[in-house]
């Protein structure tokens, strides 16, 4: 397969599934997300024009959005949220899809993991919410697949601790 068939069928698999990530991951905007699910693809388009091979599309693109969520972290500058409300900001009204479904279920999802770790949400997400595999999550995280498990297990134990 020629490197834009490849890309073409990569976004239209992928890019839902991309957004949903960034969305979740940085707890961002709709527009954030967008932005960051651009700049992923834009990456793996320059990858996959230059001729090299991919071996796994999907953990490919994932460690791309990964590493830009990581970039983007480090480069946002910390503000308290009483300077944001002095800009504007209203955390009421943050921008999401307009799905009124969609944001209950966001909602849902956000109270009842909201006392996990950053890194055991963004693991739940990945498994549950992406439906990838475990091996799938060890390629993106950059770790074996038993580490990938046993953070698992312990992450959904915490999870229903919280829920009952």
């Amino acid at each position: 397969m020629n490197p834009d068939e490849l890309f073409l069928e990569a976004y239209e698999q992928f890019a839902g599934a991309i957004f949903r990530h960034c969305f979740f991951r940085l707890n961002a905007s709709r527009e954030e997300a967008l932005d960051l699910t651009q700049e992923t693809f834009f990456h793996a388009w320059r990858y996959m024009s230059s001729g090299r091979e991919i071996k796994n599309v999907r953990a490919f693109l994932y460690k791309i959005a990964t590493n830009l969520i990581i970039d983007r972290i480090r480069k946002k500058k910390s503000l308290s949220l009483d300077s944001l409300k002095e800009i504007g900001f209203d955390p009421e009204n943050v921008n999401v899809p307009e799905s009124a479904e969609f944001k209950t279920e966001i909602n849902q999802l956000k109270f009842l993991m909201k006392d996990l770790k950053p890194k055991d949400r963004e693991l739940l997400v990945m498994r549950f919410g992406e439906d990838m595999s475990i091996p799938e999550i060890a390629v993106i995280l950059d770790e074996s697949e038993n580490n990938i498990s046993v953070r698992l297990h312990r992450a959904i134990k915490k999870l229903q601790e919280i829920f009952n």
